[in-house]
């Protein structure tokens, strides 16, 4: 039976999750949802960084990290910017990406550079 592609994003964040809080990293907030922006996956904050995480997975032979658009960049920067205003968060800050392909997790942090 297929997974349902819900089901499956929500355990590809949920093993992301588990992997950043191993690594040392505090998860603030879920999903996400600055209106009209888009939607970030995980904000979370290691020392004095705010990490707002993008995560890809797939299950097909096409590699998840190519879901990664410029498109997709914009809408995770702008929505990053709002949730630091809204908020009136002064911290620094980077966009990161959680790339999972099955039980392997790679990170790859600042991914705007």
């Amino acid at each position: 039976m297929r997974e349902l592609p819900k089901l499956f994003g929500d355990r590809s964040e949920d093993l992301a999750t588990r992997f950043l809080e191993q690594e040392g990293y505090i998860v603030i907030e879920r999903n996400y949802f600055a209106r009209k922006l888009g939607e970030i996956d995980i904000i979370a904050q290691k020392e004095d960084t705010l990490h707002f995480i993008e995560v890809k997975s797939g299950k097909a032979d096409f590699d998840p990290v190519y879901n990664l658009t410029p498109a997709k960049m914009r809408k995770i920067i702008n929505s990053a910017h709002y949730y630091l205003k809204s908020k009136a968060i002064d911290l620094p800050y980077c966009i990161d990406a959680l790339i999972i392909r099955g039980d392997e997790v790679e990170f790859i942090e600042n991914v705007t550079l």
